[in-house]
């Protein structure tokens, strides 16, 4: 068994990789359940996966939380492809060249005071 962590913006997924038949369990839930309304965030999550072929070899089992959807897909897509990139050097390579190791370091900018949010300004008016 395989352990590591996933993060993206407020979204941290704790993900376990077990030989299986490829199901991918995300909060007791099955992928399909957990990401019904998009598409994409499925996609996204088996990406690891299918870069290396290895849909049908693994069971995927991952806890997440914090975040929205977005955040949450890529922190699940980063763990798994931490837990593929110990099983071999080879995998590591592969999944390099496809950038599915790297975290991704944007962050949602705080708030400034006398501003509406981070960067808009009050409205001008000169009188």
């Amino acid at each position: 068994m395989y352990y590591a962590t996933g993060r993206r913006k407020e979204s941290t997924a704790r993900v376990y990789l077990k030989p299986g038949k490829g199901e991918i369990i995300i909060n007791d839930k099955p992928l399909d359940d957990y990401f019904r309304m998009r598409e994409i965030y499925r996609i996204k999550v088996r990406k690891p996966l299918e870069v290396l072929g290895l849909n049908n070899k693994y069971k995927v089992e991952c806890y997440v939380k914090g975040g929205g959807t977005t955040g949450q897909a890529e922190a699940i897509s980063l763990g798994i492809a931490r837990c593929l990139a110990q099983i071999s050097e080879e995998y590591k390579k592969i999944l390099r060249k496809y950038d599915l190791l790297t975290r991704d370091p944007r962050e949602v900018e705080r708030k400034h005071y006398n501003r509406h949010k981070a960067r808009k300004a009050h409205q001008w008016h000169k009188r």
